[in-house]
């Protein structure tokens, strides 16, 4: 909760914090396994040629390593992008930020807020992610996908609404 904590306002206390589901990365962790993958099959390959008396060229040495470095390079991407994403309520305001060189925000007090909606799908519900959707007064209107338990984040804004009203 780097941004989040960094951001603070005088006075506000952090209530809630989410996360991005797994979900979320999950194409780049797929592509990873895939290319470590096919980088075990080109070992598995390159060793039996040796082992039948074929030569492998040199050159090929390098080239076994290219796959793994990919394997490697979208589960970085995929781990970052988890950890880049901060959801948070405070006793004041809603704070969500995604991206970590593209950064996306909103930061809107809790009076402002006209509604929250969360939207999933059939794999969204049993597998516990969804898409938050932050209406807010003058037209504000963002959206947040693969959010971890949408419907928890939605209930504490909805609580912290109703403290400041009641």
């Amino acid at each position: 909760m780097g941004y989040v904590k960094e951001n603070l306002i005088s006075g506000e206390t952090l209530t809630y914090s989410g996360r991005l589901h797994w979900v979320a990365s999950a194409r780049l962790f797929l592509l990873s396994v895939i290319f470590a993958l096919a980088g075990l099959a080109l070992v598995s390959l390159l060793f039996s040629n040796d082992r039948r008396g074929l030569k492998v060229p040199d050159r090929l040495g390098p080239a076994v390593l290219v796959p793994f470095v990919l394997a490697a390079g979208c589960a970085g991407a995929g781990i970052l992008r988890l950890s880049s994403a901060e959801f948070a309520v405070t006793n004041k305001r809603v704070i969500l930020k995604v991206g970590l060189l593209r950064k996306r925000t909103l930061e809107i007090f809790l009076g402002k807020i006209e509604s929250i909606g969360v939207d999933q799908t059939v794999l969204g519900r049993i597998l516990g992610y969804g898409k938050i959707v932050v209406r807010g007064t003058g037209g504000t209107f963002e959206t947040f996908d693969h959010i971890s338990r949408p419907l928890d984040f939605r209930k504490q804004v909805q609580e912290q609404i109703g403290r400041q009203s009641g």
